[in-house]
């Protein structure tokens, strides 16, 4: 059955829970896209909540890190039912070790508070994981998502089915998954880079699971260095398969003579097969319209059906 759409959905005045926005990263550069995400997301039926450091600026950050900081442990004491990322950029990595996990992880597992974003985002999913094994959601953003004039309907429904707690299982077109693929793991992961970045950091977690990994601006030479990296670190060959989302926004040169993402991935899996480890590709996720909110820190079960993969959550629901 079809999910409504957005207008059907006011129409029939559903009524969803408080959803807070926080800018933990870096600073909303059209505060344009954030009425608009407002106005869908209430159209969604949620109640929104914004304070001012949403649109706060210093330098490229949403407001000084001691403010970014404390928008995080406002959202997880306040009522809110969902938080939602305004944007990534950067600026959470600053940030990781004063941050109260205790609180953050509290709110999300006594509470079923709902943290969702993605990009910088994933630097607090991976570090919550690692610390207290929070489960957080992959997924959009207001000002990147919902501050479109017409938001993604795969987006928006996929999102609703994670934030009411009916986000059983996803599935994607994928045309090599190997035959009989089926594997079962924590699904983890998120923005490639940041990922990276946390290599030899307390605040990475030790998984050894489904790895899905996405990125946006980096030339495959830099997307493949980073695969190289984890490969090195001994995070990739753990894993019982690796998800590649939407490589997006770079640009070739004739230097590269024939080198491009597609090399970069059969590096990967040239790399991975001594240790059993797949690599698929055609995740709808990454900086792109069309992405599934993901629960981040959950078993998965995942399984090649057809021309398709699917990713089955038994314990994802809110």
């Amino acid at each position: 059955m079809p999910m409504p759409t957005t207008k059907s959905l006011a129409e029939q005045q559903v009524k969803r829970g408080l959803l807070r926005l926080v800018s933990p990263a870096g600073a909303v550069q059209d505060e344009q896209r954030i009425e608009t995400a407002k106005a869908h997301l209430r159209a969604l039926g949620f109640r929104v909540q914004a304070g001012t450091q949403v649109l706060a600026r210093q330098q490229r950050f949403a407001g000084s890190d001691a403010q970014r900081l404390r928008a995080l442990h406002d959202a997880a004491r306040s009522k809110a039912d969902v938080v939602m990322m305004t944007r990534g950029g950067y600026g959470l990595s600053r940030l990781l070790p004063v941050i109260d996990y205790d609180l953050l992880a509290g709110a999300i597992e006594t509470r079923k508070q709902m943290w969702v974003g993605h990009s910088d985002f994933t630097a607090l999913q991976l570090a919550l994981l690692a610390r207290n094994g929070a489960v957080t959601f992959s997924g959009p953003m207001a000002s990147y998502d919902f501050g479109e004039k017409n938001p993604d309907d795969i987006m928006r429904d996929s999102f609703i089915d994670a934030a009411d707690g009916t986000l059983e299982a996803v599935g994607f077109a994928c045309d090599d998954a190997p035959r009989g693929f089926e594997v079962e793991g924590i699904l983890w992961g998120g923005n490639l880079a940041l990922v990276a970045s946390l290599v030899g950091t307390p605040y990475l977690p030790s998984v050894g699971g489904v790895l899905f990994l996405e990125d946006v601006n980096e030339h495959p030479y830099s997307i493949e260095r980073m695969f190289s990296q984890l490969l090195h670190a001994g995070v990739l060959p753990r894993q019982k398969a690796v998800l590649l989302g939407h490589f997006t926004a770079y640009r070739l040169s004739a230097h590269d003579a024939g080198y491009d993402l597609d090399a970069a991935v059969n590096w990967l899996r040239s790399q991975l097969k001594p240790h059993g480890v797949p690599v698929l590709t055609g995740l709808p996720f990454g900086h792109v319209r069309t992405k599934l909110t993901l629960p981040h820190g959950v078993r998965t079960h995942a399984l090649r059906d057809g021309g398709e993969v699917f990713l089955f959550f038994p314990h994802a629901g809110r």
